[in-house]
């Protein structure tokens, strides 16, 4: 058994700014347990368009708002207390609103090395 805390992920390489918001990595590849879980800040009134071609992704809104929208155009609101599951390497836009960040817990399967960043500057999106 083991405890790790957000402030103590901030001084390693585990913590990482995507771009449009920052991910702890809280729970890694090199820990062993088969998925990564992580604290993900989405920052207030950002877009990015996002897809993971090796994991699969969940995430659990707790604080914040915004919404996910997959390419087919279907928009699905996103809150606290709402999860969103990327369940086929989903090419999606991910936006929090305006009026503050949005704050998901995540988890990915298989996990994250940890280090992954996203690439926002082309047409689309990032992937990895």
């Amino acid at each position: 058994m083991f405890t790790r805390h957000l402030a103590d992920v901030e001084k390693t390489d585990f913590f990482v700014d995507w771009g449009n918001g920052t991910s702890h990595r809280l729970l890694t590849q090199h820990d062993g347990m088969g998925f990564t879980v992580c604290h993900t800040v989405v920052r207030a009134g950002s877009e990015s368009r996002l897809q993971y071609r090796q994991h699969l992704e969940a995430c659990y809104c707790i604080s914040g708002s915004g919404e996910v929208e997959d390419m087919t155009g279907a928009v699905h609101r996103v809150e606290p207390g709402t999860i969103y599951v990327l369940d086929a390497h989903d090419d999606h836009f991910l936006r929090a609103d305006s009026a503050g960040d949005m704050v998901l817990v995540s988890v990915f399967n298989p996990p994250l090395k940890g280090t992954e960043k996203h690439s926002l500057n082309g047409e689309t999106g990032s992937a990895y």
